[in-house]
């Protein structure tokens, strides 16, 4: 993939992000299903699978609007009426330096009708892979019904999630695993403006492949911008049919400003 890690950007249409205020001052983010969903629509996903296959990563040009980043953005400051389960500081567990927040349901309206048009449109990628790679599971079509299995299994807390870093900031590679139950796709939405309120903290995606060293992919955002990548491991086609391709994902340092993301993680948590 080039440098940019683009592939083909939406036609037209926005999202009507509105941020309003109640007697605590908590601040909600809104959206309409039918426009998420016509959003989604505008995008080549036969050119966005073909990426996945590639490359591990394909990316969705300005799937958001700089005012449903602000408003998503600063969400994070707000402890009001329990919009968060739990507040991580990377540096007390050696993630790296910076800190996140996993919403709890009900998850705001924007996260929440993302997750669930986003999953329907990965679903036949991640059984094709599931397939390719001779593995059992499939995944229904629609991301309630998933969430169902998630929670039969014990898996019941939410996984979206908003990620702050600061200077001198970064995020060590890792896998997003939460359970038996893993959804193999996830993405990430950069809510900061890069050159403008922050420099450096690109996405990092390494790629280990059997008996060679490994592979790295710088994948750079701009603000509104959604990569979709592998959770864990893809498919790759060899000479003998496919094989199995471990990927790990992270952040690398933040040079100055601050850089704020929300990530998309289809299952849930145990």
């Amino acid at each position: 993939m080039s440098e940019s890690g683009q592939t083909a950007g939406a036609a037209g249409g926005t999202f009507n992000a509105m941020a309003s205020t109640n007697s605590l001052a908590r601040t909600v983010v809104v959206a309409n299903e039918n426009q998420v969903a016509r959003r989604l629509a505008g995008y080549h996903w036969r050119e966005v699978e073909a990426e996945l296959d590639r490359e591990g990563v394909a990316v969705l040009q300005d799937l958001l609007t700089t005012a449903d980043c602000r408003a998503l953005a600063s969400l994070y400051h707000d402890d009001g009426e329990g919009i968060f389960r739990s507040r991580v500081v990377m540096s007390r567990h050696g993630f790296g330096k910076g800190e996140y927040k996993y919403f709890d349901y009900p998850l705001p309206d924007l996260i929440s009708q993302l997750r669930g048009a986003l999953y329907a449109r990965l679903a036949p990628t991640a059984n094709r892979w599931n397939e390719a790679l001779g593995l059992e599971v499939r995944y229904p079509s629609s991301h309630a019904e998933y969430l169902e299995r998630c929670h039969a299994g014990g898996q019941t807390r939410a996984t979206p999630l908003l990620l702050r870093y600061g200077p001198g900031d970064y995020n060590c590679l890792h896998q997003d695993l939460y359970g038996e139950h893993v959804f193999p796709l996830q993405a990430v939405i950069l809510l900061s403006q890069p050159g403008r309120d922050f420099e450096g903290g690109e996405l990092v995606l390494t790629e280990q492949r059997p008996r060679m060293q490994s592979r790295p992919l710088v994948v750079a955002l701009g603000q509104g911008d959604a990569a979709i990548f592998a959770v864990r491991h893809r498919p790759v086609q060899g000479a003998r049919g496919f094989y199995r391709v471990n990927m790990r994902h992270g952040v690398s340092r933040i040079r100055l400003g601050n850089r704020s993301t929300a990530g998309l993680i289809f299952h849930d948590s145990a």
